[in-house]
């Protein structure tokens, strides 16, 4: 089964979605189940996970909803602030939910580089391998350092990473991200989403050749069975439709992975995902 590890759904609000500004037109309008499943129908995509956009509890209770209503929806990783007080009743609520996986912060959105090692942060972390949740980490690359701090903390906790840490693809750059993912990789706990990579580059002129150095890294360092890919739709069609940006991976997968196509094109995912509550991958 062919699972998209990482995309998102929204009843488009301007007032819910300020990131969302004038070059992104083709995000202003909906985009719910009914339409990703027309954009996966082509490439034999059956299902997917759905990741929070917003850090708002009502829009983890959407999407939750959503999936319920909804078997092509694989699991939700929601967002809870991970911060309050309240969180053991936060996660309590949500765990009872059989289609809630798993957690996500917009780390990258944070100014302060060094926000994932904030105290009160560290302790809503260790809260989730109780309930058997997973954590997405979605930072830019200058959150990098932070994040070898912050991992090691965690052994038992199944961490993974979104869209390859957002490397500097437009700017053709890869170190010193290369090493630090390198680095990351050394501890088993996490894993990694091919996917996000091509909003990191000339939003309107890309090619394979651009992302093939940084593949290399994240297959080198991570190996097959920790990778999942993923389409960031809908936010990947700034840079491409879903088929030629799935597409992308695929085809460098078929050339530099061949043996493993089902497990970074869906078996990965689920194992990491929907395996036994409290084992995560």
């Amino acid at each position: 089964m062919n699972i998209d590890s990482h995309q998102h759904f929204w009843k488009y609000d301007p007032a819910e979605y300020l990131w969302i500004d004038e070059r992104m037109g083709v995000l202003k309008c909906d985009h719910l189940p009914v339409n990703l499943a027309v954009a996966q129908a082509p490439i034999g995509f059956e299902g997917s996970i759905a990741i929070q956009a917003r850090q708002t509890l009502e829009e983890t209770r959407w999407l939750l909803d959503l999936a319920h209503k909804d078997d092509r929806i694989k699991g939700v990783v929601g967002w809870v602030d991970l911060r309050s007080e309240q969180i053991d009743d936060e996660l309590a609520d949500f765990s009872g939910h059989p289609k809630f996986v798993g957690v996500r912060h917009v780390v990258q959105d944070e100014p302060d580089e060094r926000f994932i090692l904030q105290p009160d942060f560290l302790r809503g972390i260790g809260k989730l391998k109780e309930h058997g949740l997973t954590y997405d980490i979605l930072i830019y690359p200058a959150q990098l350092p932070a994040t070898l701090e912050f991992v090691p903390q965690f052994p038992d906790q199944p961490f993974v990473l979104d869209h390859i840490a957002k490397p500097h693809i437009k700017e053709g750059t890869i170190e010193p991200w290369a090493t630090q993912i390198t680095q990351l990789a050394k501890f088993p706990n996490v894993h990694c989403k091919i996917s996000g990579m091509v909003t990191e580059a000339d939003w309107s002129n890309w090619g394979s050749e651009n992302f093939s150095p940084y593949l290399n890294v994240v297959l080198e360092a991570f190996g097959p069975e920790r990778l999942m890919i993923g389409s960031d739709w809908p936010v990947c069609r700034l840079a491409g439709e879903y088929q030629p940006v799935m597409q992308l991976t695929i085809d460098w997968l078929r050339v530099h992975a061949p043996g493993h196509l089902d497990d970074i094109l869906g078996n990965n995912c689920l194992s990491f995902y929907t395996g036994p509550k409290g084992q995560g991958s």
